[in-house]
C-alpha cells in the first residue's frame, strides 16, 4: 500500500514555514523563516495537505533559536479545518526542537502560532465600522508596502470631550490584539449598549486596529516590511523605516491624548496583564492614581485579568522612552498601558481545548470598555 505524502505551503497570507523535509509523514522536518531584515522569528502558520487519519509529527527544527525560547515551554500549537475555529494540539519542546503530532481528520488542515486575524478580515472590521454613523475611517499614510494605515474615529469632537486612543498589533504576530480590538469596536459600535453610549458623550476614540498590515501579510513576528521594530521608534520615528508610527504618533499630536492602551500579547507569560509607564520622567501622582484605578476597575469586571505577574516596573527615570505606551505617557501625561495576553492559555482560568484564543481576547476587549468607561471622568 503507497502513502501519499503530504504536501505543506504557506503560501497565503499570514503564512510562515520552511519545509526541510517532508518524504516521511511521522518525521516532517521544519523551520520558521526569519522577519525580513530582522533576526526576529517565531510566528509560524502553514497548511498540510493529503492528511486524513494519517498520524503526523512534525519538527520545527529552529525553535530553540526562536526570539523567545521561553514561550514553548507548556505550550500547544493550534489547529483548524475552517479557518474559524481554532483549537489546541499536542505539542511538545526538547530545548531545541517544537514538535507538533496530529493525525486529521480531514484532507486539509492548517496550523498556526495562535489564531490569525487575516488582513481581508481586518478590511472587512474597518470597513463593516465605517457604516455606523459615529465612525469615521481616515487614511493616516501608507506603510513600506504600500498598505494603508488606517484609523477608526469613533465620536464626534466637542470640547470638552476626553481623547482616548487604542492602537493595536504593532508585533504583526501578536493576533490576539486584533481580536480584542474587534470585540472592543463590536461594543462600542453597538447602539444598544448602555456604557458604550455614555462614553460617546464624553470621549472621542481613536482606533488602530492593525498598526503593522505589512509584517502581518508577510508572516511576521515582530518587524514591519523594513525589519523595524515599530515599538522601539516612538522617539523618532521616520517615514523611510517606520511610517506607521510616524503617521499615527503626527495624529495624536494633532489631537491630544486623554488615555491611551497599546495592546500586545506575550510569548512566555500565560496571564492577561498591564505594564505601566512608572518610570517616565513626566509620571507623578495623578498618573499612579489612574493607573491603580484602571487596574481595580478590571480586576473587578473580569477573572480573566490579574495584577500579581508581569514585567518589572521601571525605576524612577529609566522608562524605554522608544516604546509607546512609554512616549505617549510622558509626552501627554496621561494613563498609558501595554496591555498583554498570553500566546498559550490564561493559566487562572485554563481551556484545555482551546487556551487562550480569538473569543476571549475578543471578551477581554469588550470588558474593558466597561473598564473606561468607570474611569472616563478622571482622565482630567
Amino acid at each position: 500500500m503507497s502513502v501519499t505524502l503530504p504536501y505543506i505551503t504557506d503560501n497565503f497570507d499570514s503564512g510562515n514555514i520552511r519545509v526541510l523535509d517532508a518524504s516521511d509523514p511521522e518525521n516532517i522536518a521544519l523551520e520558521i523563516k526569519q522577519d525580513k531584515d530582522s533576526d526576529f522569528y517565531q510566528w509560524f502558520h502553514f497548511k498540510l495537505h493529503n492528511t486524513a487519519h494519517i498520524k503526523h509529527v512534525m519538527h520545527i527544527k529552529n525553535a530553540g533559536q526562536a526570539a523567545y525560547v521561553e514561550g514553548w515551554d507548556d505550550y500547544q500549537a493550534v489547529a483548524s479545518y475552517d479557518r474559524e475555529h481554532w483549537f489546541r494540539v499536542p505539542t511538545s519542546y526538547d530545548g531545541q526542537t517544537l514538535t507538533i503530532t496530529f493525525i486529521p481528520e480531514h484532507d486539509s488542515v492548517y496550523f498556526a502560532y495562535f489564531a490569525p486575524y487575516s488582513y481581508e478580515r481586518h478590511q472587512d472590521l474597518i470597513h463593516s465600522a465605517q457604516h455606523h454613523l459615529d465612525c469615521q475611517m481616515q487614511v493616516l499614510g501608507q506603510t513600506i508596502d504600500g498598505r494603508d494605515i488606517t484609523l477608526l474615529q469613533v465620536g464626534e469632537v466637542a470640547e470638552g470631550k476626553k481623547s482616548i486612543w487604542l492602537t493595536a498589533r504593532q508585533h504583526p504576530g501578536e493576533t490576539m490584539a486584533e481580536w480584542f480590538m474587534e470585540g472592543f469596536i463590536d461594543r462600542l459600535l453597538d447602539e444598544d449598549d448602555g456604557a458604550a453610549r455614555a462614553l460617546l458623550n464624553k470621549a472621542v476614540f481613536y482606533l488602530v486596529p492593525n498598526m503593522n498590515p505589512d509584517g502581518s501579510y508577510r508572516g511576521h513576528l515582530r518587524t514591519n516590511a523594513n525589519g523595524v521594530n515599530l515599538n522601539r521608534e516612538w522617539q523618532q520615528p521616520s517615514i523611510e523605516n517606520s511610517p506607521e508610527v510616524y503617521y499615527v504618533r503626527q495624529k495624536m499630536v494633532e489631537t491630544g491624548v486623554d488615555m491611551h492602551l497599546d495592546i500586545h500579547g506575550d510569548e512566555a507569560l500565560p496571564y492577561n496583564f498591564v505594564s505601566g509607564c512608572e518610570g517616565v520622567p513626566a509620571w507623578d501622582d495623578k498618573m499612579h492614581q489612574l493607573q491603580e484605578q484602571f487596574k481595580a476597575t478590571l480586576l473587578a469586571i473580569t477573572p480573566e485579568f490579574q495584577d500579581d505577574k508581569g514585567y518589572d516596573i521601571d525605576e524612577p527615570g529609566q522608562a524605554n522612552l522608544t516604546v509607546a505606551s512609554n512616549w505617549v505617557g510622558n509626552n501627554f501625561n496621561c494613563l498609558a498601558y501595554t496591555v498583554e495576553m498570553p500566546f498559550k492559555d490564561n493559566i487562572l482560568l485554563p481551556d484545555e481545548i482551546v487556551g487562550w484564543n480569538d473569543g476571549r481576547s475578543a471578551l477581554l476587549g469588550r470588558d474593558t470598555l466597561s473598564a473606561i468607561y468607570q474611569i472616563v471622568d478622571d482622565l482630567r
